[in-house]
């Protein structure tokens, strides 16, 4: 495994990434992108912005060169307005959640889609499956386009219906309500919403009784690591993915948007747990 480099110090040839979010201080983006830039020999910082004013902020980022972003809630779908060019993925999901800045112009991508797609596919086929994704905020979109790319089937359940069925037309899946899922067959079950993240850690989307049938159970929220969600399902020998599988993978596709480099996914994996290992 490739090791970052110890000696670093920024100068006036800095290139400046970072996320934008609110709240964004939990963020382990950081540790991820800033190994991978070392390891590289890239004389680069990525920082956490905590923004309210997205507009402003973008503006900033223009003004101070700021070369690439991540973008995380609430901003994946407010952004899109503020953007110079929005590639055509993208654009389809609704929401961007990676940005490169190219001499003044703001390129909007997703990459999310990509991180869930390889997240899954690590222990499970996706062609030919059912998938009952829970939520139909930008995360949710997402995850419904990376489906839809490997011919997978898909139903959307969400609280608020109208949200379900607006996205359910969008990607040709069946849609439902949180509490019309019970009984519903599928093969993998998704949780897109921030249910069970830290510190409602005994909190969890749906009655576990739904897994009943389930042979994959992933999780976007990754703090804690393992939420309620997935300890259900490991009790039950389904396969759990982690939202730290898919928070790497959507980094590791950023880092190439950004540097046209391959990413050194090892190392940033190993950044990862290690960021993890001191916010415990």
């Amino acid at each position: 495994m490739s090791e970052a480099r110890a000696e670093w110090h920024p100068d006036a040839n800095t290139t400046l990434y970072g996320i934008l979010g609110h709240p964004v201080r939990h963020s382990l983006s950081p540790a991820m992108h800033n190994a991978a830039f070392r390891q590289q020999d890239i004389n680069a910082v990525y920082l956490a912005f905590d923004v309210t004013d997205l507009r402003d902020a973008l503006k900033g980022v223009k003004a101070l060169h700021i070369k690439g972003l991540s973008v995380t809630i609430p901003h994946k779908e407010e952004i899109i307005a503020h953007l110079d060019h929005i590639d055509p993925v993208a654009s389809r999901i609704g929401a961007v959640n990676t940005v490169v800045n190219r001499q003044g112009i703001l390129h909007g991508y997703n990459t999310d889609w990509i991180g869930a797609v390889a997240a899954l596919e690590e222990v499970t086929t996706l062609q030919g499956k059912k998938a009952l994704v829970l939520g139909a905020g930008g995360s949710a979109r997402a995850v419904c386009m990376g489906l839809r790319e490997k011919h997978c089937a898909i139903h959307i359940a969400n609280r608020t219906r109208e949200r379900a069925e607006r996205l359910a037309s969008e990607c040709g899946a069946s849609w439902s309500g949180l509490d019309g899922v019970e009984g519903l067959e599928a093969d993998i079950l998704i949780n897109t919403t921030s249910v069970g993240m830290s510190p409602n850690e005994d909190a969890i989307p749906v009655h576990p009784d739904v897994l009943s049938h389930v042979e994959t159970v992933m999780d976007l929220v990754y703090s804690p690591a393992e939420t309620r969600l997935l300890r259900e399902a490991r009790t039950r020998d389904i396969a759990v993915v982690s939202g730290l599988r898919m928070l790497l993978h959507q980094a590791a596709a950023q880092f190439e948007l950004w540097t046209g480099r391959s990413a050194p996914a090892d190392l940033m994996e190993q950044a990862l747990q290690n960021g993890l290992s001191q916010k415990a």
